[in-house]
């Protein structure tokens, strides 16, 4: 376990380390223009000169980018925002979104969970009545229906029937209710589903039908045996989802006018905050990275049998 938590780590560090150099020299190909914030016919060149020799733009790539590495390292200084927030760092402009895109993901991931895989197992057991039909016409429509129209129908109808706030306000508690529930309501599906299907697939192993020869009775053989076999699976999927709750979701933020991360990469790059933009990528490309890892690492956790050595099968 420890030597293949090294490497994945080692291989984890240069894919983080290419994704962000590739950024770094792309971004630099980008017109200088962008910084001068639409001011470029009133500036003269010297000054021109002065604001690209600052941002170290006037440096050839190969002295550019160990400075760039040099600097996040040793210091975490990923630069400063030059469109959005003139001159202040990025991270206090990311960290801010972050804490209210991660408020909003933590709450609606427990939801998810709490409501989603115990479904799952109660679709399981009682395959083919009305729960498990129920749940799989749920399932149907949420994975069929795009979210953009559930959306808007939880916001216009659900805000008047329950009298809520149909636009988020951080002074009002209750405007955080409809955010949450079209948040979850993919994620309940989704544990729902697969759930189910890890349970039924383990019904049918010749260790259950052992177990039921013992005489263990339906609930013992479902929790003791079925559900915990089917939870490894489950489990890997949920550092990444943890992660990815501090990224926001676009869409949901943008209908409620939350102020998170959802909408944050896409306005700095439209915007061309190019040390705002590199800031982000290295963000997701940790969180991504960083989830896969830990998936990995909570499945053994979980099921000691499973191993990622190439005789039992590399990953």
């Amino acid at each position: 376990m420890i030597r293949y938590t090294l490497g994945r780590c080692g291989r984890a560090c240069i894919t983080i380390f290419l994704v962000l150099s590739i950024v770094f020299l792309l971004m630099r190909l980008m017109p200088v223009e962008t910084y001068f914030q639409g001011r470029s016919d009133t500036m003269t060149d010297t000054l021109k000169e002065n604001i690209l020799r600052g941002l170290g733009l006037l440096d050839p790539w190969y002295v550019a980018l160990p400075n760039f590495w040099k600097n996040l390292l040793l210091h975490g200084d990923l630069g400063e925002s030059i469109v959005m927030r003139v001159g202040v760092p990025v991270t206090k402009v990311i960290w801010p979104k972050a804490v209210v895109s991660f408020q909003f993901g933590i709450i609606s991931l427990a939801i998810q969970l709490v409501i989603g895989m115990p479904l799952g197992v109660l679709m399981a057991r009682k395959k083919g009545g009305i729960i498990d039909k129920a749940g799989n016409l749920y399932v149907l429509l949420i994975n069929s229906l795009p979210q953009a129209v559930y959306f808007l129908l939880i916001q216009l109808y659900l805000s008047t029937l329950l009298g809520l706030p149909m636009l988020f306000k951080s002074s009002v508690p209750s405007s955080r209710i409809l955010p949450i529930i079209c948040l979850s309501l993919g994620g309940i599906a989704s544990n729902a589903m697969w759930m189910r299907r890890y349970m039924v697939d383990q019904l049918n192993m010749d260790y259950i039908r052992l177990a039921r020869a013992k005489g263990m009775t339906s609930g013992q053989v479902a929790f003791r045996h079925i559900f915990r076999n089917a939870l490894v699976p489950m489990v890997q999927s949920l550092p990444a989802s943890l992660l990815f709750t501090i990224s926001g979701s676009l869409y949901v933020e943008s209908l409620f006018s939350i102020n998170g991360m959802g909408g944050l990469l896409i306005t700095s790059i439209q915007r061309q905050d190019n040390p705002l933009v590199q800031a982000m990528v290295l963000l997701y490309s940790v969180i991504s990275v960083l989830g896969l890892l830990l998936g990995d690492l909570a499945m053994m956790l979980v099921d000691p049998r499973i191993t990622f050595t190439k005789k039992g099968g590399s990953r």
